[in-house]
């Protein structure tokens, strides 16, 4: 208990005490009476109009009490004194004047308690004004205990006992782990690399998209290793004042040297560790002052001094040079989105201690969820455990886990949504076409489901097998903007009209087109460069334009481009389509009544009706510009993400 607990608690004995010395004073506070001489009292005596006589503890007062109740009791001052016997003796009382032949006098007996609440009486207001003042002391320490501390470190220690995550619980990243053991070995024997005069690695940096495991991979390596950790945010650093970021990092390195061997591990280090010179605030900014103290801390580090620094970020393009250089962050280390054996690796690590079915195939889980990284699959498992327990299913099955994988990609089925009868016909005809072009398009991915149930934000869903392809080529690519417009084709050969359901099919289509021409140089025409550079804010992180190096002439001819490669897999996607007509209309009719068909399903459907690919027609050049879109990275990770559903 500190100190200002035990003065806030010595104050609010002081106010009880005190309280309860006044409830006692008002209780012992004899009635309303009145007031009488000796000599009066003794001339009652004598009259027999007394019963009883009560002398007070301290032998001043004399409470009378008569033998008419109606009469008032009555009271009597008189000096201390033994005995009031030997007063009323001298005002000629005698032993036959009283009552029965006896005196019927009772003294009151002293009470300790009442001594020491009437001390308190006297002398409380003063113990209150002592107890005040240091109470007010004791909080002026603490504030300057406070400001103080306002410099100081807020790294949170783990210790070896504490418990920990080891390499076990890390999937997913066999390589990222090797890199590491390197690490872990050191600090359980460094005099196995310092015997050879080699220098273990100052720092390491973490990469990888959010999700992938960095915080996790980390505490595996404290657990691991069996030295302390230290944990902080690069945002715990920076405060409003300047230096008191820079006070920080030099607290915490000095308790690491007092710990060595230890880890200090510092989570998204970007946003103390950016790019200096980019700012508004110059070489005094806070942030650039304790990036200034980082690099030095590191710098410094004495031979014999075993501390490794981990850091993680999911940006390391706008870290400062200095900070990337050998001798600080020595090794790079990337976490990226596992592949389908990484995926099922992990599957295995979330379903420990799990009641799980003995159906459940983790492989075909591995399998359906591209793109996951460890966060994703972990609420996956989690999203499947809590549907199994709302169902009170005894164990976690199949169904659940497939059902959970739609709800994290694509979010909860809106079956309350009401939707008019022509537009559930129009959102059948639109899904059926997306995936009877896929269906005949051999570079197109296979389909997985197609749904009419509304999800997230669209009406209806056309949703593929996405696979682990890091490398798309150009038919790849021609076959997904074909399949992506198959839905306006179908919109266009059944209704002769179209509907604001395509727009987002719009939208993905002139990214893809766009991105293929000025960026991976897929255009005959425009031949082998890149068009445009894109322009990032260091401090946002966002890209705010793309720089033009190119001139008006040729943008007009890209223009051009992206609009002649839409046309033609947009001829191509309406060929398929009218010479699948029949086809089109029983896939859209079976799912206007089951709402919901899995491949298997449309593949018993459309089977014997297929007919030969025609050759794509000649595409149509039209004269109106289309609308300019931002590019699609295809180089981000998000590339192996199932498609957005569409509107409709």
């Amino acid at each position: 208990m500190n100190a200002a607990r035990i003065s806030r608690w010595l104050i609010y004995g002081l106010i009880a005490v005190a309280l309860l010395a006044i409830v006692w004073n008002f209780s012992a506070t004899p009635p309303a009476s009145e007031d009488i001489s000796i000599s009066q009292l003794a001339q009652q005596i004598k009259e027999n109009q007394i019963v009883k006589i009560e002398v007070s503890s301290s032998g001043q007062q004399v409470t009378i009490q008569y033998a008419d109740t109606e009469q008032p009791p009555a009271k009597a001052n008189i000096s201390g004194v033994s005995s009031l016997e030997e007063v009323l003796q001298s005002y000629g009382v005698t032993q036959d004047d009283y009552a029965d032949g006896r005196p019927n006098i009772l003294y009151a007996r002293p009470s300790q308690l009442g001594g020491w609440l009437s001390f308190l009486g006297i002398f409380l207001p003063i113990i209150l004004m002592v107890g005040f003042f240091y109470f007010i002391f004791r909080q002026s320490q603490g504030s300057n205990n406070q400001a103080a501390s306002f410099g100081k470190s807020r790294a949170r220690m783990f210790t070896s006992d504490h418990p920990t995550v080891t390499f076990a619980d890390v999937a997913g990243a066999d390589e990222a782990k090797e890199e590491l053991r390197e690490i872990v070995e050191f600090l359980r024997d460094p005099s196995r690399f310092v015997t050879f005069g080699a220098r273990i690695p100052k720092g390491v940096l973490l990469v990888g998209s959010p999700g992938t495991g960095k915080t996790l991979l980390a505490k595996a390596v404290s657990g691991e290793a069996g030295v302390p950790f230290f944990s902080i945010a690069g945002s715990e650093f920076v405060e409003m004042f300047v230096g008191v970021g820079a006070s920080r990092v030099r607290d915490l390195f000095e308790t690491a040297k007092r710990h060595s061997p230890c880890i200090i591990f510092i989570d998204e280090i970007d946003a103390v560790g950016r790019q200096r010179g980019a700012g508004l605030g110059g070489s005094h900014d806070e942030r650039e002052q304790t990036l200034n103290q980082i690099l030095v801390e590191m710098d410094g580090f004495d031979t014999d001094v075993h501390i490794i620094i981990l850091a993680a970020t999911n940006r390391p393009d706008i870290l400062d040079p200095a900070l990337m250089r050998p001798g600080r962050f020595d090794r790079r280390v990337v976490l990226d989105r596992p592949d389908i054996r990484g995926r099922e690796a992990i599957f295995k690590v979330h379903l420990r201690g799990k009641p799980v079915a003995s159906t459940v195939n983790i492989h075909r889980l591995a399998k359906s969820t591209p793109g996951f990284v460890g966060a994703d699959i972990e609420n996956t498992v989690n999203e499947a455990a809590l549907l199994a327990a709302r169902r009170n299913r005894k164990n976690i099955g199949m169904a659940e886990f497939q059902e959970a994988v739609e709800r994290v990609q694509l979010g909860p089925e809106r079956k309350s949504r009401i939707i008019s009868p022509e537009e559930r016909e129009i959102i059948a005809y639109h899904e059926a076409g997306h995936a009877l072009v896929s269906h005949f398009l051999p570079a197109a991915p296979p389909l997985r489901k197609i749904t009419i149930v509304p999800r997230g934000m669209g009406l209806g869903l056309t949703w593929y097998m996405e696979t682990d392809n890091l490398l798309p080529n150009k038919s790849q690519l021609l076959a997904q903007i074909a399949s992506t417009l198959g839905g306006r084709a179908a919109e266009e050969i059944v209704f002769g009209e179209v509907t604001a359901g395509a727009s987002n099919d719009l939208q993905r289509v002139t990214q893809i087109s766009r991105q293929m021409i000025t960026q991976f140089g897929m255009s005959e025409d425009l031949g082998l460069r890149v068009y445009g550079q894109k322009q990032e804010m260091v401090f946002l992180g966002r890209e705010i334009s793309e720089q033009r190096d190119y001139s008006d002439a040729v943008a007009e001819l890209i223009d051009n481009e992206v609009r002649g490669m839409i046309d033609r897999e947009h001829q191509r996607a309406r060929r398929i389509l009218i010479e699948n007509r029949e086809t089109l209309d029983r896939v859209a009719a079976a799912l206007m009544e089951e709402e919901t068909l899995e491949a298997e399903e449309f593949v018993a459907i459309i089977d014997g009706l297929e007919r030969p690919l025609p050759p794509p027609e000649t595409a149509v050049k039209s004269p109106r510009p289309p609308d300019k879109d931002d590019a699609l990275d295809w180089n981000s990770p998000k590339r192996n993400l199932p498609p957005t559903p569409s509107p409709a």
